[in-house]
């Protein structure tokens, strides 16, 4: 018997002020992979590029609360594949400057310096920040000073008359020149993607450069929802779901591509996925960035696979063992690493989440974090001699102790008889008993007779300590 002192109780995107609309055009110029924009200022600007987002192994990480299960599936991460557009509109950047020659410097000397820098600030070598950009910015002011054309018209427009296409030339953005990689191979002889194939560049330990189609996605992370009985979210549990997921075709293995057949690079975009599109506005004429339309941003067309349509990937089931922490409620939210949908070309697995929900316990008490209310219903004889009640807490029931004297809507206190803290769950909450006295609304004659007995003991005890007091 226990007694208890009464107690009171998964598009974002940035745009700048005076950016021109984007109209429809029909030019297209392949594009390979552009380079990072940069920030918005008073002569640069960026439109938002779209990205997309759902991670185990067996061990559900704690990954918070949320809103409506949808609210969190923002975030498709589509690596190595830019979707959407952007516009690409950038400072004047002296090619000259970046390469460190003059104006006069002939084209020998200007592929010398080229060699240089490249070999010098290539990422896979040099991995300071910045150095990747650097690189870009090379390549980009190579290609222009050693094509005659482009540097004659850099010469005497600069970097606009390239944008606009002056002196009879398309539009040749900053996003429209060609891959730096690609570049780099021409001179170096490296092949394969960046991250795999031979090196001609000895001590690289892989090549450069490379299409699409060898670029591995990330895989999209995936929901389940689970519905718990109140004690399970309360002590935890160990659950057996069956989730649906994307895995890797077994008939092409997930590469998308029929069965004796092979891909080629997409002739429209070049195999970067990309195409820059020329848009006319009052302000003049500026590229926008799209998915290529042919090969929609894969880089290569191919026949796909019968069985999964090209993507590489089919939807089948998976029983997964989940252990369900002690201390969840409802909203919240497990990841479990590893376990959500497989990604495109070998990429990395998405998460899976597991939005939790309960179910109301059958004999009504009540959560509100790690506190239990209940409430317990007693008749005003017990509420003023006191008496013993037996309360229904989550540890089965246990006999609490009501003081004499009771009033209605006392709260009682059942220390650590509550809900484990969510990742401590040695600490516990407490169980507050919510105490409503009842009054009859209709009394026998001999229950009257007592009552008002009561009342004349009352009034002469009253009446009594009054003339002790005068």
């Amino acid at each position: 018997m226990m007694a208890f002192a009464p107690s009171t109780s998964a598009l974002r995107g940035s745009s700048c002020a005076g950016q021109p609309s984007i109209l429809p055009s029909s030019a297209q110029l392949p594009l390979r992979p552009p380079v990072r924009a940069a920030r918005c200022s008073s002569n640069a600007t960026t439109t938002a590029s779209s990205t997309g987002l759902l991670s185990s192994k067996r061990s559900p990480t704690i990954a918070g609360t949320a809103g409506p299960a949808q609210s969190f599936l923002g975030r498709q991460n589509k690596r190595g594949m830019q979707r959407g557009s952007q516009l690409v509109v950038r400072a004047d950047v002296d090619y000259y400057s970046v390469l460190g020659v003059d104006k006069n410097t002939d084209k020998k000397a200007i592929k010398q310096a080229y060699r240089q820098l490249a070999r010098k600030y290539h990422p896979d070598v040099n991995k300071e920040a910045g150095a990747e950009e650097k690189f870009k910015q090379i390549s980009n002011a190579y290609e222009v000073l050693s094509d005659d054309q482009k540097r004659s018209i850099y010469d005497r427009y600069g970097e606009a008359g390239l944008k606009n296409g002056m002196g009879g030339m398309g539009g040749a953005d900053m996003g429209g020149f060609n891959n730096p990689f690609d570049l780099f191979e021409q001179f170096f002889g490296a092949s394969g993607g960046r991250a795999g194939g031979a090196s001609g560049f000895g001590g690289f330990g892989g090549g450069f450069g490379g299409g699409a189609r060898s670029r591995a996605m990330q895989g999209e992370d995936e929901k389940y929802e689970l519905k718990l009985d109140f004690l399970d979210a309360v002590f935890g549990a160990s659950k057996e779901i069956e989730v649906s997921r994307l895995e890797a075709c077994g008939a092409c293995t997930g590469s998308g591509i029929k069965a004796g057949t092979s891909a080629a690079t997409c002739s429209t975009c070049g195999g970067s996925g990309q195409v820059v599109q020329a848009v006319r506005t009052p302000l003049g004429v500026f590229q926008q960035v799209i998915t290529c339309p042919d090969c929609e941003g894969v880089g290569e067309r191919s026949t796909p696979c019968n069985t999964c349509g090209g993507d590489g990937r089919v939807r089948k089931s998976k029983r997964i063992a989940l252990r369900v922490p002690p201390g969840v409620d409802a909203g919240s939210r497990l990841r479990v690493r590893g376990e959500g949908n497989v990604g495109r070309r070998g990429g990395e697995p998405g998460d899976l989440y597991v939005f939790i929900s309960v179910k109301p316990h059958p004999a009504g008490l009540k959560r509100e974090g790690t506190t239990i209310h209940s409430d317990v219903d007693i008749s005003f004889v017990d509420a003023i001699l006191g008496t013993t009640v037996k309360v229904t807490t989550v540890d089965g029931p246990v006999d609490l102790r009501i003081p004499a004297g009771t009033q209605p809507g006392t709260t009682l206190v059942m220390g650590k008889r509550g809900v484990p803290r969510l990742g401590n769950e040695t600490l516990r909450g407490d169980h507050q008993v919510h105490v409503r006295v009842t009054i009859p609304q209709k009394l026998s004659k001999d229950e009257t007779k007592l009552v008002e007995e009561l009342k004349e003991l009352q009034e002469s005890s009253s009446s009594k300590r009054s003339r002790l007091f005068f």
